[in-house]
């Protein structure tokens, strides 16, 4: 097994999130992720501490994307306005093997309880890097935290209308992103 090709990590995800959904959660080992991946087990723990961290492979970088996109929307930006852009900016950044993923980490995430809670912890992150840059820019704090709440809630229901979605739609996650965001500006007006 060579430990140096190209993509080790996206192999792994790939190889990991394909075995929990074939076998289960519980059923994997490292080992076998491993082995699918086509690499050694001190390569996999070279990128992952355990096999639960794989599926939020992507959660620093996404969390990172998401603060850069809110830093550098337009000053007079509003909270959910500068929330939109980094939801382009953490889109763009998602392709085709993220939107291949989709439905089988949905599942591999429904079917075990440990998972849905390292799902909860990286919404919790997310929500965090976005209220973070949202307080950077003068945003008041219980705002802030509202706004990023809002653009987790908004990422997650565009992607999972982008993964789950009709393959011949192009629009990209970006578009079902901000729909979703949109959406939920609107419900937010009717709480009143």
């Amino acid at each position: 097994m060579s430990r140096w090709l190209p993509g080790v990590r996206e192999r792994l995800v790939v190889a990991a999130v394909d075995l929990f959904t074939e076998q289960g959660y519980d059923a994997t080992t490292v080992a076998q992720i491993a082995e699918r991946a086509g690499v050694t087990r001190s390569t996999f723990f070279r990128h992952f501490p355990d096999k639960r961290e794989v599926l939020v492979a992507g959660q620093e970088t996404l969390s990172r994307l998401l603060a850069e996109g809110i830093a550098e929307a337009p000053a007079g930006a509003s909270p959910l306005e500068a929330v939109a852009a980094g939801l382009e900016r953490a889109s763009s950044e998602m392709g085709p093997v993220n939107r291949e993923l989709g439905p089988r980490l949905k599942a591999a995430v429904a079917a075990s309880t440990e998972l849905q809670e390292r799902d909860a912890l990286k919404s919790v992150g997310l929500a965090s890097a976005m209220t973070t840059a949202l307080v950077a820019r003068g945003v008041p704090d219980p705002t802030a935290h509202l706004a990023g709440e809002l653009g987790v809630l908004a990422f997650k229901r565009g992607y999972a209308q982008w993964s789950e979605g009709d393959r011949d739609d192009d629009k990209g996650l970006a578009h079902h992103a901000l729909a979703a965001l949109n959406d939920l500006r609107t419900a937010t007006a009717s709480l009143g």
